[in-house]
């Protein structure tokens, strides 16, 4: 099933073939991993760069991708439907801090994961400015599949407070920035200490972007995803 993207104020359409679940069967071999508790869809994965989606792997975590809806920086909705694909040691390590952020009340509520190239180059034909968005001749870690976006929602899934929205580009939204109240340090420190802990990087510029360091198997990647009910 094609899968398209209509892009900022329909001025081009990207179509390509997303992978299904069916596909990772290439991939299943090895050390076995528990998947979602139930026993049919146990699988065994040795490949750590295989794109997989997270929901196939994970539970008690909330979607909220902001680039399928128009509440983003773009103020636009750039993919189709919210998924949240990621390579598999990604996943591994998230499952790992979720279980940290559980043991305090809290869950990871995911805003950005995965993203197309395509996707990348319209961002920086919009905002042209490296601090904030990634060059896309050199690509970003989100179309390497290497980062998320993230938030923590507490035990009546109300966010935390982190001071500034999700893709505000400010002062305000940088780790270095004090000028807060103390709940607000509080969790901004919460989140950037067990995603570190689990060997996630933050970016200086943005309290919600953690990545894995890029190794030469994370190649840029371009599919979409099928968004097919």
């Amino acid at each position: 099933m094609r899968s398209f993207i209509y892009l900022l104020l329909g001025l081009s359409v990207i179509q390509c073939k997303s992978p299904k679940p069916t596909e990772y069967a290439d991939f299943l071999v090895g050390q076995s991993v528990d998947l979602l508790d139930q026993p049919d869809i146990k699988a065994k994965i040795t490949n750590d760069t295989t794109f997989v989606n997270y929901a196939d792997f994970a539970k008690d975590f909330d979607l909220n991708i902001k680039y399928a809806t128009s509440d983003n920086f773009l103020k636009t909705k750039v993919y189709d439907c919210p998924e949240c694909y990621l390579r598999f040691k990604v996943v591994k390590r998230l499952q790992a801090a979720q279980k940290d952020f559980q043991r305090l009340g809290y869950r990871i509520q995911l805003l950005d994961c995965y993203r197309p190239h395509s996707v990348q180059k319209k961002m920086w034909e919009i905002y042209p400015n490296a601090k904030y968005v990634a060059d896309p001749s050199k690509g970003s870690m989100h179309n390497r599949g290497i980062a998320v976006d993230l938030t923590l929602l507490d035990k009546n899934g109300v966010p935390l407070d982190m001071g500034t929205a999700f893709d505000h580009f400010g002062e305000e939204s940088a780790h270095a920035y004090t000028n807060l109240s103390e709940t607000v340090l509080k969790n901004r420190t919460t989140l950037k200490s067990i995603m570190e802990k689990h060997g996630f990087q933050s970016l200086a510029s943005e309290w919600w972007h953690y990545q894995l360091p890029v190794t030469a198997e994370d190649k840029i990647a371009n599919f979409t995803w099928d968004c097919t009910p």
